[in-house]
């Protein structure tokens, strides 16, 4: 049997656990080199789905209508004639309170807007909004030359997100959330709020709506046709042949 020796020491195998310290010594650096931030990490915090960053809130908010008053008429313009109607059957639609009519105090234009008001007010209501559902409140403006407007506002449900262009860590190389590969902070945002602006009803977005009444003759007819074996779809227009610029679908 041959033993090692170290020429230094003079102890048998004294090499071979110097190379064994060293292989550990260097597991243990590699192990640490894969965690190199100690203590609580600053990214958990920041969720990975944009959803969860930028969430769609939904929200009572006011829907507002500005009319411009001159100084000189009392009245409404033909195209206010057809804002304050327009206004009307969003009213029904979607408010979940009654109408203010906000009037300018202290305006050049003061007498003309209070002359205003009783036109909008009388259109208000044969548009079938209940006198009791119409308020009318003054403001103070900034000054005597303002052109101050005639407002009309109304609560109703709104979904909203945001705000977006918020960087609150650096994206490049020096962010950890870079060496993670994960998504940046405003990474969604303008999905987010765009999706949230064009929804038509609020409500969509948290449950379905209810299903409607069929359009019975619709359905008769087409139950009809399948009875007899027809066919169920639509007839083409006589001239949609005509109106086709190539020969794809012919």
């Amino acid at each position: 049997m041959t033993r090692d020796y170290d020429a230094t020491a003079g102890r048998p195998g004294s090499r071979s656990i110097l190379v064994r310290a060293a292989l550990l010594a260097g597991c243990a650096a590699l192990l640490a080199g894969c965690n190199t931030h100690s203590g609580k990490d600053i990214t958990a915090a920041v969720p990975a789905d944009y959803r969860q960053r930028h969430p769609i809130v939904i929200k009572e908010k006011d829907r507002t209508v500005e009319l411009f008053i001159g100084n000189s008429r009392g009245g409404l313009t033909p195209d206010q004639r057809a804002d304050v109607p327009a206004f009307a059957q969003a009213w029904k639609r979607e408010a979940t309170g009654g109408i203010v009519i906000n009037v300018p105090v202290g305006a050049h234009n003061a007498a003309a807007a209070g002359g205003a008001v009783r036109k909008v007010r009388s259109i208000l209501t044969a548009s079938g909004i209940p006198a009791k559902g119409i308020v009318v409140r003054g403001y103070r403006i900034a000054g005597p030359a303002q052109l101050a407007t005639v407002r009309l506002n109304y609560p109703r449900m709104a979904a909203e997100a945001g705000p977006c262009g918020l960087w609150p860590a650096d994206v490049g190389p020096t962010a950890r959330a870079y060496l993670q590969n994960k998504p940046y902070w405003n990474h969604g945002c303008a999905s987010q709020r765009n999706l949230a602006a064009m929804v038509a009803n609020p409500a969509d977005l948290v449950q379905p709506r209810g299903d409607g009444a069929a359009y019975q003759m619709r359905r008769t007819y087409v139950l009809e046709q399948y009875r007899t074996g027809a066919a169920t779809w639509s007839a083409p227009s006589p001239g949609a042949e005509a109106a086709k610029i190539g020969e794809v679908g012919k």
